[in-house]
């Protein structure tokens, strides 16, 4: 099931916690689509694909909630929907492996914007 469908599935408000680990990039998600027999195409692979996510994952999440997310960079889910970091880690994998970032972060306010 796509990870955008999966977040409507749950009410507003409802969920204190969400371990957020998605494909990053155009090449996992079109490796991970393909192994579930999903269609990959231009909206999968863009910046605004993740920003719909995070809106329904702020939508999810109570106030005082966690988020930890996992990625190749910081941002998390971020200040913009709600969210102030409250740690982060850096999960190195040796040899020619890419790092893991690992945000922490904490619902301190409802996002007003414009649920996707």
């Amino acid at each position: 099931m796509d990870a955008f469908d999966f977040l409507k599935m749950f009410e507003s408000n409802s969920i204190d916690t969400v371990l957020y680990d998605p494909p990053f990039s155009p090449r996992q998600v079109s490796e991970s689509y393909k192994k579930l027999g999903m269609t990959v195409n231009r909206e999968t692979t863009q910046s605004s694909y993740w920003s719909k996510q995070k809106v329904q994952i702020s939508r999810i999440v109570r106030l005082n909630g966690i988020v930890i997310s996992c990625g190749w960079n910081s941002n998390g889910i971020g200040e913009k929907y709600g969210f102030e970091q409250i740690e982060i880690l850096l999960v190195a994998h040796g040899g020619q492996h890419n790092d893991t970032i690992v945000v922490v972060e904490r619902k301190i306010k409802e996002f007003k914007g414009v649920a996707a």
